[in-house]
């Protein structure tokens, strides 16, 4: 199996459930440069940082706050870039003030970070999962590109399914802005573990670009039973 959303997606994440009803996200990262390429995904107490190898030099589009989630709460963010911070504090707030966590807020954050100032106006994406009534998985996903309005759209969760978003339409040669009217990608998942989940990402997004691989690293994370602690591994290309 390939990916599904194609061969070059930049930056993906599918939000959803496992087999046994247990919330579930992950989170790819590819790059066709060099700088792109010598990344790898950092866990820091509840963040997850995509930062660079070696001495590579700090550069804050390639550089960010991946994944953000709350110990207590069982509340989780993903995204591409800046906007992470800002949708987390938005959705926690929501969360402590048992206020509705609509997609209304998603969209709102994600038409002020605006696409990525970059040669290819990459879009934004990110992705929420929190809780609802009854404790309910509420899961959100949202995309920014430079030519239209945010766009987002709340998941409904199917167990062993994941839906997804990417920031590109998974041309490798000429990659375009990833086009949310052609439908969301869905990412069957058979596994109990976020190593599975990661590990399964991973594999299936194998593509080379000027002969080198273009993975950097995915990040998969399955809720408790409870709902409020996330377990999370991180599969990455560079070891150091």
């Amino acid at each position: 199996m390939s990916n599904p959303g194609g061969p070059y997606l930049g930056r993906q994440l599918f939000i959803g459930m496992t087999v046994d009803k247990r919330a579930a996200f992950v989170y790819l990262v590819t790059g066709r440069s060099p700088q792109s390429r010598a990344r790898k995904g950092i866990l820091r107490e509840n963040n997850v940082i995509i930062g660079p190898t070696g001495d590579q030099p700090y550069d804050p589009l390639r550089h960010y706050t991946a994944v953000k989630f709350d110990k207590g709460t069982g509340m989780a963010v993903i995204s591409n870039g800046i906007q992470t911070e800002a949708i987390f504090e938005t959705y926690r707030l929501l969360f402590h003030t048992e206020s509705s966590p609509t997609e209304d807020y998603l969209e709102k954050l994600l038409d002020g970070a605006c696409a990525e100032p970059d040669s290819l106006n990459t879009p934004r994406i990110a992705g929420v999962a929190t809780s609802g009534d009854n404790a309910t998985l509420v899961a959100i996903l949202g995309i920014k590109r430079h030519d239209m309005p945010a766009r987002t759209f709340k998941v409904k969760p199917e167990p062993g399914m994941l839906t997804g978003i990417s920031t590109y339409n998974g041309d490798l040669g000429s990659p375009k802005s990833f086009d949310p009217d052609s439908g969301l990608l869905k990412l069957e998942f058979r596994g109990k573990t976020p190593q599975e989940l990661a590990e399964r990402l991973f594999e299936i997004s194998a593509t080379s670009y000027q002969g080198d691989d273009i993975r950097v690293c995915s990040v998969g994370a399955i809720r408790s039973s409870d709902g409020h602690k996330w377990e999370l591994t991180i599969q990455n290309r560079h070891r150091g």
